[in-house]
């Protein structure tokens, strides 16, 4: 906090500092008891009406009142990462879109409208990304519209916790109602030494590799429900996809004992759809299917890789902690009330 040389905490940020990152201390229940103090860091969305929006990293808007501020300045943004490849905001957010392709989109400026009849909020979200070209609140109106049209519920894709995500956005679309249902992490790391690793015992030479999801692979897969052809036609796009699998025992009704899907995409390799039967967990099937594809990756010229992964799932992310993977940013979907 800013410190005057009396020893006073001051106030050092005003309504022109909206989109920097900031760091506040505020006053809390100052009628109980003489109150107390917290800290907020995170960037400025606004400051209208004697009320400050900062949606911190984790997607979270927190909303200010003037006057309970005690001290405040603005922040540099987060050090440059030391560990896994090079990447912005940019670059990842058209790689990650590249890898799971609606079946039907629209343009509404910069922001990309798009469905695929409610299989998975990525590919029925409207992806925020730049400027619509619009006014907020018309902007998320014609989003309503466009997903009304096609019997969907409304859905908006924004980002944060990186140079260039939509903190202000984030903020935007809880004053006007929608709810943040779902948060992932997009993570990233060094393509070579996940495919230098060496499994344990012989999971790496079950693992096959195919350029189509078979029947068998799309019953592992848990979100493929009835795999329709939209499901399929998703599950195929982008730029060079592969499906690895690891037959299961001949109890499993034919299902794999693990699967996983590649997407290379010029210097990124994609990782997703990495599932581990129950009967068959803990026999480092997913670290052998993740080195099968990280090979595969190499092969056609990539050298970094990315996944994303919900916040609530404790067992995948414990999982990619271990292969190195480290959070880039996060992103969220905003359901319209």
């Amino acid at each position: 906090m800013e410190i005057t040389g009396a020893g006073r905490l001051e106030v050092r940020i005003n309504h022109l500092d909206q989109g920097k990152r900031v760091s506040i201390r505020r006053l809390v229940d100052p009628a109980a008891g003489g109150g107390t103090f917290t800290d907020v860091v995170g960037v400025l969305a606004s400051w209208d009406d004697g009320v400050l929006l900062i949606t911190k990293k984790s997607g979270e808007t927190v909303a200010v009142p003037e006057s309970s501020l005690v001290a405040g300045k603005v922040v540099p943004p987060a050090p440059a990462r030391r560990r896994g490849p090079a990447a912005d905001f940019a670059e990842l957010s058209r790689v990650t879109a590249r890898a799971w392709r609606p079946v039907e989109s629209a343009r509404l400026g910069d922001w990309e409208l798009r469905a695929a009849g409610g299989f998975t909020r990525r590919a029925n979200s409207a992806l925020a990304v730049g400027d619509p070209g619009l006014p907020p609140a018309e902007a998320l109106e014609r989003v309503r519209a466009w997903y009304a049209e096609r019997g969907l519920p409304p859905y908006v894709q924004a980002a944060t916790g990186a140079v260039g995500t939509q903190e202000t956005l984030c903020a935007v679309l809880e004053t006007h109602g929608w709810t943040r249902e779902v948060t992932a992490e997009v993570r990233i790391a060094a393509l070579a030494p996940l495919a230098d690793r060496e499994p344990a015992g012989a999971a790496l030479s079950r693992v096959a590799l195919s350029r189509t999801a078979d029947e068998a692979w799309l019953r592992r897969y848990q979100r493929a429900g009835e795999a329709s052809p939209t499901v399929r036609r998703v599950l195929a796009s982008g730029p060079s996809v592969w499906f690895a699998s690891v037959p299961g025992a001949p109890g499993d009704s034919g299902e794999p004992a693990a699967i996983g899907r590649l997407v290379v995409d010029g210097r990124w390799a994609g990782f997703m759809a990495l599932e581990v039967a129950p009967a068959h967990r803990r026999q480092g099937l997913a670290g052998a299917v993740t080195t099968a594809l990280a090979r595969r990756a190499l092969e056609e010229g990539a050298s970094a890789a990315w996944l994303q992964v919900e916040t609530d799932n404790e067992g995948a992310r414990a999982l990619y902690d271990g292969l190195g993977f480290t959070t880039h940013h996060s992103y969220h979907h905003f359901r319209a009330p």
